[in-house]
């Protein structure tokens, strides 16, 4: 069941999509909407954070929360992440734990978790196809996670979990580049038909290929362990 943050944060973005908030305007203040949406003040700002990692919104400091036209993200202009980790630092860290969990879990794969990844997948590019990014990014953060549990590594899978966060955060970046929405997507479907091939190696190569590219595609350089 998505989270409250999660509804508020789709509620923003049909706002945002239908024009009710324009490019260029103002959010309301969190206290008039966070009554409107009937939810906490805490949930609100972490839905406003949810769309600013999207590319969707921008906080000025001092002078409110406002509505971007959709514009690539610089490095330097990143909002912060979760627990203020570093996005180079977290992109790190997955280079190092997710391709050894892509390469585990084309070893170990079967059809029925197969079968749900591919749905996963069908689902984020129907999010992609209504320009529905909070769902796309929630389903990237679904194959990511159930690629951590198919590797069969209970101290993977715990150590992606115990990062939800952090990962989360990184996946939404990318997204704020709106003429690369569909890449993820693409290196996806990479990374998930060496997996049903049952190649390990290219498994491993592709997850890291969507890294350096996920990154790239928010300025973000990381030194490659």
């Amino acid at each position: 069941m998505p989270s409250v943050s999660n509804i508020a944060a789709q509620t923003l973005q049909r706002r945002i999509l239908d024009g009710q908030y324009p490019a260029g305007s103002a959010l309301p203040g969190q206290r008039d909407l966070s009554e409107s949406l009937g939810i906490s003040r805490a949930s609100l700002r972490e839905a406003i954070s949810m769309l600013e990692a999207l590319g969707m919104l921008r906080s000025q400091p001092g002078k409110g929360v406002f509505i971007t036209s959709g514009s690539r993200i610089e490095a330097a202009d990143l909002p912060a992440g979760p627990n203020a980790m570093p996005p180079d630092a977290i992109f790190q860290m997955r280079f190092v734990i997710e391709p050894a969990s892509a390469g585990l879990a084309a070893r170990r794969r079967s059809d029925d978790e197969l079968a749900a990844l591919r749905e996963c997948m069908r689902e984020m590019q129907r999010a992609l196809d209504s320009s529905d990014l909070v769902t796309a990014a929630d389903c990237d953060l679904r194959f990511h996670l159930a690629l951590a549990e198919l590797s069969g590594n209970p101290a993977l899978a715990a150590i992606t979990h115990q990062f939800q966060a952090q990962l989360a955060y990184s996946l939404r970046l990318p997204f704020a580049d709106r003429s690369h929405i569909w890449q993820p997507a693409d290196e996806h479907d990479t990374i998930l038909a060496a997996i049903a091939a049952g190649d390990a190696d290219a498994a491993r190569e592709a997850m890291q290929q969507h890294l350096i590219s996920a990154a790239g595609r928010v300025g973000i350089t990381f030194i490659h362990p």
